[in-house]
């Protein structure tokens, strides 16, 4: 299938779903968050897939949200729908069954942060960096980070990411255990190729039903956080502030 803002790629059983917007630094608009999760949907569906590494074309991996292209609900309909079509794509990454290496390159910003976090093996370049600005622009995380970032790193770093955030390097996030791996820049895609190889070459079975237990127990209330985002999430969209904050950040 053919995307707008998302490549597909399957080559001997590893399929690698790319951020395709390199000009907006893979910034989020509706097609891009739409598009990622059926990429995601199709991906786990497809009998030919066995792994998936998920990565950022150009500069960044996903620089979060588009202030060029930021819509503004017109009502809290409007904003429910646009945020559950951005928890589409954690519920695509995390719940689906095929396990997802991530290359993260560049800038993870936000919404992109939070898609490398749900990645079961993210790989970080050297030279990329993460952080969270939704607080400080009137506005609250998504991708089940409330529940994932407590299990990761503690409650405490959890609420420094979450309400600070400051920006970190790849190897501080190695160091909290958000970042699997840290490459040299030049080696990324080839360390993700050859995690994705080893997973796709494991029994199917076993790695599905590891993935399915794992996400279901590490992060147990991962759906209630899902939910309880979502709510806040539309909240902030009903806010004017937060139009604002965002066209100026």
């Amino acid at each position: 299938m053919q995307y707008e803002t998302v490549l597909s790629v399957l080559d001997n059983g590893v399929r690698t779903i790319t951020l395709n917007r390199p000009e907006r630094l893979n910034a989020m608009n509706s097609a891009l968050i739409r598009e990622t999760a059926e990429a995601f949907e199709a991906a786990h569906a497809d009998p030919e897939t066995r792994a998936i590494i998920f990565t950022g074309a150009g500069r960044a991996f996903c620089a979060g949200d588009d202030r060029q292209d930021h819509v503004e609900p017109a009502n809290e309909a409007e904003a429910r729908d646009l945020t559950e079509a951005i928890q589409a794509v954690t519920r695509a990454i995390m719940f689906g069954d095929r396990p997802v290496v991530g290359a993260i390159n560049g800038w993870a910003v936000g919404g992109g942060f939070e898609w490398a976090i749900n990645c079961d093996f993210p790989i970080w370049a050297d030279s990329a960096k993460g952080f969270f600005p939704e607080v400080s622009l009137n506005f609250f995380v998504t991708g089940g980070v409330t529940s994932l970032l407590p299990a990761l790193v503690g409650l405490n770093k959890a609420r420094e990411l979450l309400f600070l955030g400051e920006r970190h390097s790849a190897h501080d996030l190695a160091d909290m255990g958000l970042a699997w791996r840290v490459v040299p820049d030049d080696l990324l895609m080839a360390e993700a190729n050859a995690v994705a190889r080893r997973l796709a070459d494991l029994p199917v079975r076993s790695v599905r039903a590891m993935k399915r237990v794992l996400t279901a127990t590490a992060a147990s209330d991962l759906a209630t956080a899902l939910d309880l985002e979502t709510e806040a999430t539309v909240a902030g969209f009903m806010d004017p502030l937060t139009t604002e904050l965002v066209r100026d950040f």
